[in-house]
């Protein structure tokens, strides 16, 4: 399944932004092609599914061993026996399916995922992604299924704040905390911009709430624009 960019130009959203997390869940969701099987991360991740059209033939997978699953599961739809990898509960669509983790681990690593989104602690501009433990002394290290991902699937976008709670930018030019995977992830969403990244380095593809210029003096790399 091919990923496109429908926009031919970079759009700055001056009246807009930085997006809740909501907004971005929304922005993911809207970039997940029809018919894809897609796998969402735990944590800010996991919204993206309240977003998806019934109509979109999109199916979602979990890795604790599920095909179908539905919206987050509130008041009398919850089920504490059906949850996500999170331990979130869900719902599930007609036709779900349930089977072993293993199997499930098999499907991840094999190729038969179109898109996962998964949060990032850090991205760099080759697409290298490090999200499972950020190197400190007393942090614990979280890998779960995210390192299956980053190499089984054939898309991975990344969900993230744009910048670490000391104002460090997230999206660098080399990662510096342990790496979950090499040249993986082909989009970062967050809430001051929207952003391609890999061979050809990062490319802008919205702003919100700011300008390309307000960026490139937050962060030290080279943005480059759709369409120039």
């Amino acid at each position: 399944m091919t990923i496109t960019v429908t926009l031919d130009r970079t759009i700055e959203h001056l009246d807009r932004g930085p997006l809740t997390r909501d907004e971005m869940a929304q922005a993911v969701a809207r970039d997940i092609p029809d018919g894809s099987f897609v796998n969402l991360g735990i944590g800010q991740p996991t919204q993206v599914g309240d977003h998806l059209s019934p109509d979109s033939g999109i199916v979602l997978h979990t890795e604790n061993g599920m095909l179908g699953m539905g919206p987050a599961a509130t008041g009398d739809d919850i089920d504490t026996d059906l949850t996500n990898a999170g331990k979130v509960p869900v719902t599930e669509l007609p036709g779900a399916s349930y089977f072993h983790h293993a199997d499930s681990f098999a499907m991840m690593r094999g190729g038969h995922l179109d898109v996962c989104v998964l949060g990032a602690f850090q991205v760099s501009e080759r697409g290298d992604l490090a999200n499972w433990h950020t190197g400190a002394p007393d942090a614990i290290p979280a890998v779960g299924g995210a390192m299956d991902l980053a190499i089984g699937a054939k898309d991975v976008f990344v969900m993230m704040s744009l910048f670490a709670k000391d104002g460090a930018p997230k999206l660098v030019r080399k990662c510096t905390y342990p790496l979950t995977g090499l040249a993986c992830v082909s989009r970062v969403y967050t809430e001051h911009a929207t952003f391609l990244v890999g061979g050809s380095g990062v490319t802008v593809v919205e702003t919100f709430g700011t300008t390309v210029d307000e960026l490139a003096g937050r962060l030290d790399l080279e943005l480059g624009l759709i369409g120039s």
